[in-house]
């Protein structure tokens, strides 16, 4: 019976979480609202490159990397690219006061406390950053990252800016 609870357990557990995106999938459109109230979808930035990134206020590689994506964010334009930051598992009174020392900025700040957009993209720990190539599909995704890794981050972020989008297809 004890071998027969771990197996169920084991399962329930496997099915529970997403596997994170691929390169080439289609990641979950709807994203939720925004720290200003509006949907978010990434199918509205289609043709650009988006970055959605997990993050909280109490881990360091997180609180390292949202500066440097918001100065991607600025040198880039939202007419090239738009970065969605995802607070993570973390109280909204945290997130308000985060999204208020990051209102300069134009990225896209959403609030995941519950963990349903993060469940949804595979998120088990973060930093956890999927990068959307203009043609609307996952471009790449980095897991766990370290300071040390942000230039290469950001030079790969242009690579992938640079691709030219596919046409929108008809459905």
């Amino acid at each position: 019976m004890k071998y027969l609870m771990i197996l169920l357990l084991a399962l329930f557990a496997n099915t529970s979480t997403s596997a994170p995106y691929k390169t080439g999938d289609t990641p979950l459109d709807a994203l939720g609202k925004s720290s200003l109230g509006e949907e978010v979808r990434i199918s509205d930035y289609y043709g650009k490159v988006v970055i959605v990134s997990f993050w909280a206020t109490w881990c360091g590689p997180c609180m390292k990397e949202l500066p440097v994506l918001g100065g991607i964010q600025k040198s880039a334009t939202t007419e090239q690219l738009q970065v969605i930051s995802i607070n993570y598992r973390e109280d909204r009174r945290q997130f308000r006061k985060i999204a208020k020392a990051l209102s300069n900025t134009d990225m896209v700040l959403i609030s995941d406390a519950q963990g349903k957009i993060g469940k949804k993209f595979g998120v088990e720990g973060i930093p956890h950053m999927v990068i959307i190539g203009r043609d609307g599909k996952v471009a790449d995704v980095h897991i766990g990252y370290s300071e040390a890794m942000l230039p290469a981050l950001v030079d790969q972020i242009n690579e992938i800016a640079r691709r030219p989008a596919a046409e929108p297809t008809e459905s």
